[in-house]
């Protein structure tokens, strides 16, 4: 279960060092102010300048890496939108997937590297897809990409991508390739390498769903980045939800499922018991 408020507090501590570092700032300005005598003043400076340079040799290839991943979502907010098919609503956001006359709809609140959303579809996702496809209901699927900020990268932004090229090829596509992305043995561990942040990986975990398996526009979307645009629109969709404070989370209709955590409600990761859930809400 992953929390998407984790980051508010990381920010808040950010903050608070800041404040720390501002304040011992001003002491030593007014510390250099008294200091009298060039000696003193050159090795001050001589300090300042190794300061600088053990700092910037120490982070330099990290933070190009990061600088790399972030101009590409940078042009990547200001480029033209492209909807893929099998979406509806003005920016291609919404995704519902289903008999169009069934009479329930349940959504489905996931973050592409979330450990939790993994092992909710290693064990529900099979059920779901069974459900969609007996017209037990409609599902809606909601995609943040909050844990990019939470855990550094940009692995969810983009295999958020990745499934628009999918969902673009059919739902059936998109759903497989979903569940091909949170199985266990493709899924990247929480905190190891940031494995979805690689197009060939990607590509890698397509390649076992046949219809996406040699798909020439499919690979050339991912790799072009053509619904790169359309992952930030989907995870700004994501957080407007605020009721959905931690990913999986399940709704029937519009009430959210699951045992009470301090996080919020965790959705339900057993067949019976997610049956169990749902059932109890659905409109008969």
């Amino acid at each position: 279960m992953s929390n998407r408020n984790s980051q508010a507090n990381k920010q808040a501590a950010r903050d608070r060092l800041r404040a720390e570092r501002e304040r011992q700032a001003k002491k030593d300005r007014v510390r250099r102010q008294l200091i009298v005598g060039g000696a003193i003043v050159g090795v001050l400076a001589i300090a300042a300048g190794i300061g600088v340079a053990v700092a910037t040799s120490g982070g330099d290839s990290g933070a190009q890496q990061a600088a790399g991943g972030s101009s590409v979502w940078e042009k990547a907010a200001k480029a033209a939108l492209v909807k893929p098919a099998n979406t509806s609503g003005a920016k291609g956001t919404t995704i519902v997937i289903g008999k169009a006359d069934a009479k329930n709809t349940v959504s489905f609140f996931e973050d592409p590297r979330c450990p939790g959303c993994a092992n909710f579809e290693q064990n529900v996702g099979a059920t779901v897809e069974k459900d969609i496809k007996d017209g037990k209901y409609k599902a809606a699927y909601h995609m943040g990409t909050f844990l990019d900020a939470n855990l550094k990268g940009t692995g969810s932004k983009n295999a958020l991508s990745a499934l628009g090229a999918a969902l673009n090829v059919s739902s059936d596509a998109f759903l497989k390739y979903k569940y091909a992305l949170y199985s266990k043995e493709y899924h990247p561990e929480e905190t190891g390498p940031d494995k979805f942040a690689d197009d060939s990986y990607l590509l890698k975990v397509a390649d076992t769903i046949p219809a996406l398996k040699g798909n020439a526009a499919f690979q050339k979307a991912v790799t072009a980045g053509t619904y790169d645009r359309w992952a930030l629109e989907m995870s700004d969709e994501f957080n407007t939800h605020k009721d959905v404070s931690s990913t999986p989370t399940v709704k029937v209709n519009d009430t959210v499922i699951g045992n009470d955590t301090a996080q919020g409600k965790a959705a339900p990761s057993t067949v019976p018991t997610f049956n169990s859930m749902v059932d109890q809400h659905l409109k008969k």
